[in-house]
């Protein structure tokens, strides 16, 4: 995409036609990595093993960390690469590339580091006990203490190639990994292959996101006179602004992500308490309901390009249009998801495992769980406004009204009044509240830029 075609699409395409060209690769790409989530349940589920099921749903928060640094340097560069493009300020574009490329191979390999010193007491934090810390550290090996960095950085360079209008080179970059993933899942997890149970999910997991970094190394080389990403040392360094306006919004992007590993992890200590199969159902209910999270999630990033770029450039017409079109379409996709998947909560659990407790158990939490998806999604929407227009200190403070004082409150008082069951409706009850603050502080967001125009216009007279 040259760049007559990249301000084009920011600037003068239709904001349906516009929205649809973000979105639908990057929503495509979020579908293929949940099926490969899927079918790591689905194929481990096979083996009819609640501990090697129990062993990828324990290990989930510490993979869901990863998305700390992605946030970190893939939300925070390219919402100030795509709020430089709309100044035309192309020198920051370039460094806020590097820097956010350079940071999340740095973070990877710390992370790597620290899981792998600190192994033990961090399987125990994650609830492992003497039955399931084997086979997680197995799985653990290779997703984290070999793997942190690849699965890291395809999806930061995802993000950087996203921000200049991409977003179809960026589903693919990391849609190949994650097909690489499915077509390697049962030759290394089954029996008739390398039988290597819940360890061969995550060795599957390394290589493909290892093909996934190869593909974007080869996509700017070939594109390397041609694309904003830049990722020569050169262009690598702390500059005082650069940092800021990348921490400015990646920070609280990247808390939000903690505090979300938080709850996923005082959740699987609640359900560990219920014994193997609990938490084996609780992981397959997760990874069902991950499929319209992950669409609503990247609705919300696909647009965050189009949304920082009219923001930055003053467009508030365009960028309200935009939002107001977005939270049509994602809303009456997630409540038609959301009824489907409340009615047909057994059969969907049935088809990735056949253990009888374990699909009563899921059925449940499914249920509990997709009744939060039309909040949850326009949670997802507001949150990429305030991060595609430099607004962390917002997504921060919805960070933590989410999790520390809504949801996993939540968690304590229900697991209290309903046992076990009634850890899966704590999602509900926090973004049914922060659904309706969301509506408020978009709202009284677009009236202030409304009167901030009106009032450079009256003085430009």
């Amino acid at each position: 995409m040259d760049d007559a075609k990249k301000i084009a699409l920011f600037e003068k395409t239709p904001v349906p036609n516009a929205v649809m060209q973000l979105a639908i690769p990057t929503i495509l790409s979020s579908l293929v990595m949940v099926l490969y989530n899927l079918a790591d349940t689905y194929f481990v589920g096979m083996l009819n093993n609640s501990i090697q099921n129990a062993a990828v749903t324990l290990a989930a928060p510490v993979l869901l960390a990863f998305n700390a640094v992605n946030n970190l340097f893939g939300v925070g560069s390219s919402s100030m690469m795509s709020r430089a493009l709309g100044r035309r300020d192309y020198e920051t574009v370039y460094r806020s590339s590097a820097f956010g490329f350079y940071c999340s191979i740095f973070c990877g390999l710390l992370f790597s580091l620290l899981c792998t010193v600190f192994s033990n007491p961090l399987l125990i934090l994650l609830g492992a006990d003497t039955n399931t810390i084997a086979a997680t550290a197995d799985y653990m090996l290779w997703t984290v203490n070999l793997g942190a960095t690849p699965a890291i950085l395809n999806v930061v360079m995802a993000y950087l190639v996203r921000a200049e209008g991409a977003s179809l080179h960026a589903s693919i970059g990391t849609m190949s990994g994650c097909l690489l993933n499915i077509i390697l899942d049962p030759i290394f997890i089954l029996p008739w292959g390398l039988n290597m149970g819940a360890a061969g999910a995550g060795c599957a997991t390394f290589l493909s996101n290892c093909v996934a970094c190869l593909y974007f190394f080869v996509l700017l080389f070939v594109k390397r006179k041609n694309t904003y990403v830049c990722i020569h040392p050169r262009m690598f360094g702390f500059r005082g602004s650069i940092v800021k306006g990348v921490f400015g919004v990646g920070i609280p992007a990247s808390i939000q992500n903690l505090l979300n590993v938080t709850g996923m992890t005082v959740l699987n200590n609640f359900t560990s308490a219920f014994g193997a199969d609990a938490v084996a159902a609780m992981g397959i209910a997760q990874k069902i309901n991950m499929v319209p999270m992950q669409i609503s999630m990247g609705l919300s990033q696909g647009i965050m390009p189009l949304i920082s770029y009219n923001y930055a450039s003053g467009n508030v017409k365009r960028m309200k249009h935009t939002l107001l079109y977005t939270v049509k379409i994602a809303i009456t996709f997630i409540v038609t998801v959301s009824v489907s998947y409340f009615f047909f909560a057994d059969e969907l659990t049935r088809l990735f495992i056949q253990n009888q407790s374990i699909v009563s158990y899921g059925a449940k939490f499914l249920q509990g769980f997709c009744l939060g998806l039309p909040f949850l999604c326009m949670d997802f929407i507001a949150v990429g406004v305030f991060q595609a227009s430099g607004m962390g200190k917002h997504a921060l403070l919805f960070a933590i009204l989410r999790k520390i004082v809504l949801e996993i409150p939540a968690l304590f008082v229900l697991n209290v009044l309903f046992p076990l069951y009634g850890l899966s409706y704590a999602q509900f009850t926090a973004e049914f509240i922060l659904s309706i603050v969301a509506v408020v502080v978009l709202i009284r967001l677009f009236r202030s830029l409304d009167s901030n125009k009106e009032v450079s216009n009256s003085e430009n007279k």
